[in-house]
């Protein structure tokens, strides 16, 4: 698979929104680790842990993991059976990264339009968590834009595998 650096135009685009949603990913993960840290010191010392960790670490994690997804889909990390694919040939390997591109594609574009049909409903109905009243529907957003990149993502890698294909 070719590396970020190497794109060029909106494929180089999206490899580069793609590491950042991942670096995003990260850093909201540190801060999930933060203010569970922060909760079971407080609980520690004062007797008080912060309120609502759950719910953050709950939302949190679960955002972190779509942003995620767009770097796996265009870094070709997601999961795989090499075992399966060990001595196959370079244009056999090159199909298989097209069907699992085209499955990506698939499965981004059918959450992404049922994460839109939650949010709105989450957002009529205004539920929130039950600790700090954060709106459930905020959540939703930035899933939905990473579910926006992983199609980008998943395309560029079926163009990829494409490529691949035809010079083997």
């Amino acid at each position: 698979m070719a590396q970020a650096a190497e794109r060029r135009g909106l494929a180089g685009a999206v490899a580069r929104l793609a590491e950042g949603f991942a670096l995003a990913g990260g850093l909201l993960l540190v801060a999930v680790v933060c203010v569970n840290a922060w909760s079971i010191l407080a609980q520690a010392l004062a007797g008080r842990p912060f309120p609502g960790t759950f719910e953050l670490t709950e939302m949190g994690v679960a955002v972190a993991v779509f942003l995620f997804l767009p770097y796996c889909q265009i870094s070709g990390a997601n999961v795989s059976a090499d075992i399966f694919t060990a001595r196959a040939s370079r244009r056999w390997i090159a199909r298989l990264g097209m069907v699992a591109a085209c499955v990506a594609l698939g499965f981004s574009l059918l959450l992404a339009e049922r994460m839109w049909f939650g949010l709105l409903d989450q957002r009529a109905y205004n539920l929130t968590t039950a600790i700090l009243q954060v709106p459930v529907w905020w959540a939703f957003v930035p899933v939905l834009a990473a579910l926006i990149l992983l199609a980008a993502a998943a395309l560029v890698s079926l163009q990829d595998a494409r490529r691949a294909a035809k010079a083997s």
